[in-house]
């Protein structure tokens, strides 16, 4: 049997700032998350993101020391005007703003933020729904997101 791919882990300097920023585009957290030095959210298709604190991760690592952002993530909105109001609150919240929204070339109304770590999070919604792809992605065996070649 081979591996199969479950998580993604984020290294967060400050959990409290992360959780906070990743609870306003609808991650949910156990109660009590932001004081943990580990946390974890399952996303669609059962994956885990999982995230830890520069100490928690010191603590099987002592050489650990964190690098320049490198993460991207991508969250889908329900529509061109939701992306327009989660970018505008997110940066009300004093998040940086790295794009505003517009309208992409290839379809979409995406919009870019960062993170409290300095990732780059895009938000991104189809700018006519008749474009969207149909239907979930298709199941292999236990549930699992078939992998296609």
């Amino acid at each position: 049997m081979a591996p199969t791919f479950n998580a993604i882990g984020i290294a967060v300097a400050d959990m409290a700032a992360s959780l906070s920023f990743y609870r306003r585009l609808g991650l949910e957290f156990p109660p009590g998350a932001e004081r943990e030095p580990h946390t974890e959210a399952v996303v669609a298709g059962g994956i885990r993101l999982m995230w830890d604190t520069h100490a928690a991760l010191r603590t099987f690592d002592p050489g650990y020391e964190p690098g320049p952002p490198s993460g991207g993530w991508a969250f889908l909105c329900a529509g061109p005007a939701e992306v327009d109001s989660v970018h505008a609150g997110l940066v009300a919240a004093g998040h940086p703003s790295v794009n505003a929204p517009w309208d992409a070339p290839w379809g979409q109304r995406y919009a870019q933020v960062r993170d409290p770590d300095g990732n780059v999070v895009d938000l991104f919604a189809w700018a006519k729904p008749e474009e969207e792809p149909e239907g979930e992605p298709e199941e292999g065996p236990e549930g699992e997101p078939e992998q296609k070649p």
